[in-house]
């Protein structure tokens, strides 16, 4: 699994209005393309934003995503 940050936690959770804080435009721009993105091209996002990918996958599709993210951006430690 890729590693998320307490930044990228906190960016993903506000863009889904679960706390968090927003980034910035060229970066929410990237979330948002993650967001709606098919399997092919969120793989291909992954390349460059590997951090970002995992955390729109776990709050998308994990029933603990959100609590995930929360420990993460509150945690201020990396998670793997």
């Amino acid at each position: 699994m890729d590693s998320i940050t307490p930044e990228v936690a906190n960016h993903v959770l506000f863009h889904y209005g679960r706390g968090g804080y927003q980034a910035g435009g060229f970066t929410e721009q990237i979330i948002k393309a993650i967001d709606m993105a098919d399997p092919g091209n969120r793989d291909k996002l992954a390349l460059g934003f590997p951090g970002y990918v995992a955390a729109i996958v776990a709050i998308q599709y994990d029933p603990n995503g959100v609590d995930r993210l929360t420990v993460i951006a509150t945690s201020g430690e990396v998670a793997a």
